[in-house]
């Protein structure tokens, strides 16, 4: 499974950021996800993690009904295009820096689902990021290339 999760930051009126989120099993998206977040962030980093903090309960829950239907699943990768985001889920508090020591200790739950096996984290381009799609209206080729990648290959 290949989720890719992405956040635009404070690109509402009240400035709150807005989650988007897909899932992958080879050729189009079998699950999107598109929401505004429900509080608001400091920085990229923190409007990443509370993404991904949106997203986990779809994550593990695909996972567990996927293996209970017969089907287990070796490789549970989640994308993401910011790599201080990617310390802080790996590694949790000790990546901190002065700007995320006040994030909240929920958000880093993700850490304890990559130390358990259950989730791997991997870094994806922004160029590549398919859930940037969920976030924010592109435009041109970028439109056209991550709209094929979503509906799959066609005839």
């Amino acid at each position: 499974m290949k989720w890719m999760i992405d956040a635009s930051f404070a690109v509402h009126p009240d400035f709150k950021s807005h989650t988007g989120g897909t899932l992958s099993f080879g050729g189009g998206a079998a699950q999107v996800m598109s929401k505004k977040q429900k509080l608001n962030s400091r920085s990229s980093t923190e409007a990443e993690l509370i993404a991904v903090d949106d997203v986990v309960t779809m994550i593990l829950w695909t996972k567990l009904f996927m293996e209970w239907q017969g089907y287990p699943i070796k490789k549970n990768v989640l994308y993401q295009d910011n790599k201080s985001a990617i310390l802080l889920e790996e590694n949790g508090r000790k990546s901190a820096g002065k700007r995320s020591q006040a994030i909240n200790i929920c958000y880093l739950f993700i850490t304890d689902q990559v130390e358990k096996g259950i989730v791997k984290i991997k870094y994806c381009p922004t160029d590549n990021m398919i859930a940037d799609f969920m976030t924010k209206p592109l435009q041109g080729e970028k439109f056209r290339k991550f709209r094929d990648l979503i509906l799959g290959p066609q005839e």
